[in-house]
């Protein structure tokens, strides 16, 4: 087992979009400033998508011209169209990523398509990240249940990851999007997936609204996963999911990874700083188990 794991942060973008009021663009910026000072190499900072449909990243073009970059740290952002990549690319955004679902439901819910024209509204945006040397990752949504189709289908979970990699994308994140997966769920569905796959190209995208996201972390990191998406302080959570508490806390993540002995290369209190000063802004609890033991015991 290596001891090298990868967190994508995305609580800039992920974890902020549902927002109701909007974030001060001053604290964004240093929110993406703190994670990096904390030693996050990977932090999804915004996404360039109509304003009409998500207010709350409508300034991702300043954001990204704002921040102080860390050499090393990849600052990507959400793209759902050739337009959108466009915007990013003005922005020097390093790394782009589209975004699927395993249900045809979801996906016409929450994007208005079929999970079939959605890879098609990507090709034309992966062919120029391909020629201008951008990467590309994907997304997909929903791979345990879907609010609306139930149990999701193993066949069409791995047929939209096939399609992702297809259209170019160096690595798919499996997001379990309403939060209802447990470590079980992970196993078998990872186990589904080896014979088609490699661990190596694989992420996981966890919601904790049943707070079993650690657990299959763990689950997991047995099958070979190697990259966890998470977001600092447990901001976020999906509209279409009742009671959903957010993604997974990234302080938790990197506790746990480090318990096991491997490297993040996360200062986890710098990690705790950025998480209870962003969760002040939003005038609210800090979400993360660790960062709110962490106080109880100082």
């Amino acid at each position: 087992m290596t001891d090298q794991v990868r967190v994508v942060e995305v609580g800039p973008r992920d974890g902020l979009q549902n927002e109701q009021n909007i974030v001060p663009l001053e604290a964004k910026v240093q929110l993406v400033n703190d994670l990096s000072a904390a030693g996050v190499s990977y932090i999804e900072a915004g996404s360039f998508v109509s304003p009409k449909w998500v207010p709350q990243m409508a300034n991702s073009d300043a954001l990204f011209k704002e921040i102080k970059r860390t050499e090393g740290v990849t600052y990507a952002a959400l793209t759902p169209n050739l337009r959108g990549y466009q915007s990013a690319q003005e922005n020097n955004v390093n790394e782009v990523a589209v975004f699927a679902a395993a249900s045809e439901a979801f996906s016409r819910k929450n994007i208005n398509c079929s999970i079939e024209q959605s890879i098609d509204r990507f090709k034309e945006l992966a062919t120029q990240a391909r020629h201008d040397g951008i990467a590309l990752r994907g997304y997909v949504s929903c791979i345990f249940a879907c609010p609306y189709d139930g149990r999701t289908n193993t066949k069409v979970l791995i047929d939209t990851v096939n399609k992702l990699f297809e259209l170019g994308c160096y690595e798919v994140s499996l997001g379990d999007t309403i939060g209802v997966g447990t470590a079980y769920d992970t196993k078998q569905t990872l186990s589904a997936l080896s014979p088609y796959f490699d661990a190596n190209t694989l992420a996981l995208h966890l919601h904790d609204t049943y707070g079993q996201a650690l657990a299959s972390v763990y689950a997991g990191l047995e099958a070979g996963i190697r990259c966890f998406d998470a977001s600092v302080a447990g901001l976020g959570g999906c509209p279409y999911a009742k009671g959903a508490t957010g993604n997974l806390a990234t302080e938790d993540l990197v506790y746990l990874l480090h318990s096991g002995g491997f490297n993040t290369g996360i200062d986890l209190d710098k990690l705790i700083s950025a998480g209870d000063m962003i969760s002040g802004v939003l005038q609210r609890k800090n979400l993360s188990a660790v960062a709110n033991a962490r106080k109880t015991s100082d």
